[in-house]
């Protein structure tokens, strides 16, 4: 299997999960001495060539996107697409099907890379994640220095996924037959608040934590000045107003593939305490 993005917040796991299933797993690397180690192969995304032979051999592919255009992407996927025989795609929720005009996630690639995958005729699956459980390192340095989390939309009720589980399902749509054509929303099993989601971290930290309710246009500044484009931002902030008065569902589809249930927000605290103490 190639792994692209293999030190990524879900390919670390996704390379893991393989390699303790006994599966051969080469990951891509654009750095030429981590290439000549086991288990690397050097290419580049955006270097077809590179990215063909990487891939030759590979039966599957993993597959990220961590620019924030579709360009070079149709050269990327139709490399992949003449290499290996299936593709697992990252994508996003953000990703709406739109009738009559195919993925659609106005300012983001996800929808555009679906759209050149199903072009393709590459067999590949498409996971949907919501937001990782993982964010919630934003929060770390404050609750480290302070104890308080000062942000916008502490009662959003999110359903944030374990990157863990995502990458289990990547795996079993990489290693089994049944999965080709999916889109996968992928969600954990509840949707606490944000401001929930500090507490649940405090107790498992074992520290007392709060959540401090900050105006939305101060939560835009200091996402632009974090380097958010203002489309983007707005866009955020618009999803986080909105999940105040309907709460993010949680969907079964981590159980349904892989025949366990999903882990908890707090499962996740739990496992990452270390990093808010």
């Amino acid at each position: 299997m190639l792994v692209i993005g293999a030190s990524g917040t879900v390919g670390r796991h996704v390379t893991r999960q393989l390699t303790e299933a006994g599966t051969h797993v080469r990951a891509l690397t654009r750095q030429a001495d981590r290439a000549r180690q086991e288990g690397f192969r050097q290419g580049d995304l955006l270097d077809p060539a590179s990215l063909r032979a990487a891939a030759r051999g590979a039966g599957a592919a993993f597959l990220t996107w961590p620019f924030p255009t579709t360009e070079g992407a149709a050269e990327a996927v139709a490399a992949l697409a003449g290499e290996v025989g299936r593709v697992v795609f990252l994508s996003s929720a953000a990703v709406r099907d739109v009738p009559g005009a195919g993925p659609q996630s106005p300012g983001r690639p996800d929808g555009g890379i679906e759209a050149l995958l199903a072009d393709s005729g590459v067999r590949h699956t498409v996971l949907r994640p919501h937001g990782f459980a993982a964010n919630a390192l934003r929060w770390a340095e404050e609750i480290r220095t302070g104890g308080v989390v000062r942000g916008y939309g502490g009662a959003a009720g999110l359903s944030p996924v374990d990157e863990r589980d995502i990458a289990a399902v990547a795996v079993r749509a990489l290693v089994e037959d049944g999965h080709d054509g999916a889109r996968y929303v992928l969600t954990g099993p509840e949707s606490p608040t944000q401001a929930e989601q500090v507490r649940i971290i405090g107790e498992a930290a074992g520290r007392l934590l709060r959540w401090e309710e900050i105006p939305r246009e101060a939560a835009r500044q200091r996402m632009l000045t974090t380097g958010w484009p203002p489309a983007i931002a707005d866009g955020a902030l618009d999803f986080i107003h909105a999940r105040i008065a309907e709460p993010e569902p949680a969907t079964t589809t981590v159980r349904d593939v892989t025949d366990r249930p999903a882990r908890s927000f707090r499962t996740w605290a739990t496992d990452h305490a270390a990093l808010f103490r």
